[in-house]
């Protein structure tokens, strides 16, 4: 141990205050946040919208149709992620599975689950909704990419420039107020497990 850090271990546990509780809950909550927002979805579309609507040009209906697609595959991407969650086998190794209404199926083959383990990771209502805002909050974010804006809405008009001001910031509040609200117990992909 380093010198100096010894002190550090020996200070009696002290209460903390309402305050503190309080801040650290909202904190707790607004990291988990992160959790559920499709950020690595959100920046693969930032990389291939300029690329699939030809920089906002879609001049044929193929660019329309890919751009759709690549709408449409991301948006389920971002649903299907919050279906993922991860486990520590035996080893300690860190495995990666989705929650089905048996349990955890866990990718890799060689780990299996106990019954009761299983039935801790099962579906459940709440990572539907989740999947549904998350693939709500990556639709806004998406549709306010000015690729894909000058896409679908080459003109603009004063109803369009108010839809894309007010409709993102009602998102994103009501998804963010339904993610601290009603938080995931899921450990996705990507996202460290907890100590528990």
């Amino acid at each position: 141990m380093p010198e100096g850090e010894d002190h550090l271990l020996s200070l009696p546990k002290q209460r903390k205050t309402r305050t503190q509780k309080a801040l650290r809950k909202s904190l707790k909550g607004t990291a988990a946040l992160s959790n559920l927002l499709p950020t690595g979805t959100t920046f693969v579309f930032s990389l291939l919208s300029p690329v699939f609507t030809n920089k906002g040009q879609c001049t044929s209906t193929l660019t329309h149709i890919l751009t759709i697609c690549l709408l449409a595959v991301s948006a389920m991407a971002c649903s299907l992620l919050c279906f993922t969650d991860s486990i520590r086998d035996e080893k300690g190794k860190v495995r990666y599975g989705f929650a089905t209404s048996k349990g955890l199926w866990v990718i890799a083959a060689s780990v299996k689950l106990s019954h009761a383990d299983a039935e801790k990771y099962k579906l459940k209502g709440r990572d539907f909704r989740h999947a549904f805002m998350s693939a709500l909050v990556f639709a806004v974010v998406a549709f306010c990419d000015q690729n894909v804006i000058k896409c679908f809405f080459p003109v603009e008009s004063e109803l369009a420039k108010w839809l894309l001001e007010v409709v993102p910031l009602a998102v994103g509040g009501v998804c963010s107020v339904f993610f601290l609200l009603y938080p995931t117990t899921r450990h996705g992909i990507g996202f460290p497990l907890s100590r528990e």
